[in-house]
């Protein structure tokens, strides 16, 4: 978070914090929990990363959001664009679906689990698009474009492929494949391979695969 730092100074967070703090004096629910905001940047520190997945916004139901994106809480139960990212990791690699949606283990290892944006109103998905996150995040990928080498980005559906226009392809491998969510995951997201590419890239940086294994 220190290459972060300056952000929390700039104008479009000093807005973002007022809208948080108006939602909260509103009564409105606000997941995840603020201890939880920036677990993706505090489970895996910047030198750290080597894959980054994007997702978009956090989940809405209650329970469900933990600062990672994609991920639930153990007791959760997984939803159906993890389903699918199971499904491809089995098919890809042969490690069967774990029966939980709690990615931390990746993160841990150094797949940053980021969504562009951080907060949402409980049960009003993209509630918070818009109030500043996106300037943020994108800050975040910028940092990690310019200052690290031969990173992998997995940047599933139209909105985080746009996204990647801050992305070096020089620098860093990129994968891109439709969502995994049911309404696209088959039209190529299911048979994408992107975790046995993004091992296999790794290793040629000299770098340690990951094991997606849960």
């Amino acid at each position: 978070m220190n290459v972060l730092a300056a952000e929390f100074d700039k104008d479009y967070m000093v807005r973002l914090r007022a809208f948080l703090r108006e939602e909260k004096q509103k009564g409105e629910t606000v997941f995840p929990p603020g201890p939880d905001i920036f677990r993706a940047f505090n489970d895996t520190p910047f030198e750290d990363v080597k894959v980054v997945i994007l997702g978009q916004d956090p989940y809405h139901g209650p329970g469900q959001a933990h600062g990672l994106c994609f991920s639930v809480q153990p007791g959760v139960r997984v939803p159906p664009s993890l389903v699918n990212i199971f499904k491809e990791i089995e098919r890809d690699l042969g490690i069967p679906a774990p029966d939980h949606g709690n990615l931390e283990p990746w993160a841990k290892q150094g797949v940053l689990l980021l969504n562009a944006v951080l907060t949402v109103r409980a049960g009003q998905a993209a509630s918070h698009q818009k109030q500043g996150w996106e300037e943020f995040t994108d800050q975040a990928i910028d940092h990690i474009n310019r200052e690290r080498e031969g990173v992998v980005f997995m940047l599933w559906g139209s909105y985080a492929q746009k996204k990647g226009r801050l992305i070096d392809r020089r620098r860093h491998c990129v994968l891109t494949a439709p969502h995994p969510s049911p309404l696209s995951a088959h039209r190529g997201f299911l048979g994408c391979g992107h975790f046995s590419r993004a091992n296999q890239y790794l290793i040629q940086q000299g770098k340690t695969p990951v094991d997606w294994a849960l």
